[in-house]
C-alpha cells in the first residue's frame, strides 16, 4: 500500500525570477535574514514593506528556491543572485567592484559570474535546501559557460579582533593564486596571526557554513577583508575556477550541509 506524502515536508521547485511578485518575495526573504537576523541596512531597503534590495537586483538573475506547500508570498525559502559577465556594463560593472579590485579577474578575459545574496529561510538551514539550490547554480553555470564564479560573502559583525583568527586562516590557507587574487579596496589585512600560532580546528570552526561550503568546492579568497557597516559585516571575496572546481561532482556541498 503506497503511504502518503507528508504535507509538512517541503516539495521543493527552482526557476528564475520571472515576475514582480516572485521579485518581493525574494526580496522579503533576504530582508528576513540581512536585516532582521544579522542587522543589516542600506538606501534602498523598504523597512515599511520588509523588503531588502539595491539598485543591481534589476539586472541579476534571481535564482530561486521555493517551497510548493507554502502559500504564495511566503514561498520563497533560498535565494541565488546571478550576473553574468556579458550583462554586468548594464549597471556599470559588479556588485562587488564596490569592495574588491576585480583587475586579475578581467585581465583573463573569461567568462565570470557573480554570486550574491544568497540566503535560506531559516526553517530550511541543515537540510538539503542548499544541495537543491546548488543544483540549480550547476545547470546555469553549464548553461552559460561560465569559467569563473566569484562573489563576497560575509562574516557576521566588524569586530576584527574576534575574528582574527579566522581570517588569519583563510589567508593562510586559502589565499587565491596571483591570477585570481582580487585586492579589497578599503584593505583590511587577513594574516592577522601567524599560522604556528593558530589553533586551526576552531579557526576553521568559526568560519561561517556558507564560506566553508565554498571552500570544500575548491574555492580560493582575495587578498584583504573588506568591513561593510552598512551591513555590520566583515566580507572576503571568494573565486571558484570551474577548470578545478565541479559543482556537480564535489559532493555538492556535502549533501547541503550549512
Amino acid at each position: 500500500m503506497r503511504s502518503r506524502p507528508n504535507p509538512t515536508e517541503p516539495r521543493f521547485s527552482l526557476r528564475i525570477v520571472r515576475s514582480g511578485p516572485d521579485l518581493a518575495a525574494a526580496e522579503r526573504l533576504r530582508y528576513d535574514v540581512f536585516v532582521t537576523e544579522l542587522g543589516g541596512d542600506g538606501p534602498l531597503v523598504d523597512h515599511e514593506a520588509r523588503r531588502e534590495r539595491d539598485r543591481f537586483d534589476p539586472v541579476f538573475d534571481h535564482l530561486l528556491l521555493i517551497d510548493e506547500n507554502r502559500a504564495p508570498g511566503d514561498h520563497v525559502v533560498g535565494v541565488y543572485r546571478l550576473l553574468p559577465s556579458d550583462r554586468a556594463a548594464e549597471t556599470g560593472g559588479f556588485y562587488s567592484e564596490a569592495e574588491y579590485d576585480l583587475a586579475p579577474l578581467r585581465a583573463g578575459g573569461r567568462r565570470l559570474l557573480e554570486l550574491g545574496r544568497s540566503c535560506l529561510h531559516a526553517d530550511y538551514r541543515g537540510g538539503t535546501a542548499m544541495m537543491h539550490l546548488w543544483n540549480a547554480l550547476a545547470d546555469y553555470v553549464a548553461r552559460h559557460e561560465i569559467e569563473v564564479l566569484f562573489g563576497v560573502a560575509s562574516f557576521h559583525g566588524t569586530d576584527i579582533a574576534a575574528l582574527a583568527p579566522s581570517l588569519s586562516y583563510l589567508h593562510h590557507r586559502h589565499l587565491a593564486p596571483p591570477d585570481l587574487r582580487v585586492r579589497s579596496r578599503a584593505f583590511q589585512p587577513m594574516d592577522l596571526q601567524p599560522e604556528a600560532t593558530l589553533d586551526r580546528v576552531a579557526a576553521a570552526r568559526a568560519v561561517p557554513a556558507l564560506i566553508k561550503g565554498y571552500l570544500r568546492l575548491g574555492g580560493v579568497v582575495g587578498e584583504g577583508a573588506y568591513i561593510d557597516h552598512a551591513f555590520n559585516t566583515t566580507d572576503i571575496c571568494l573565486v571558484m575556477d570551474t577548470r578545478t572546481v565541479n559543482l556537480r561532482q564535489r559532493d555538492l556541498y556535502l549533501r547541503g550541509r550549512g
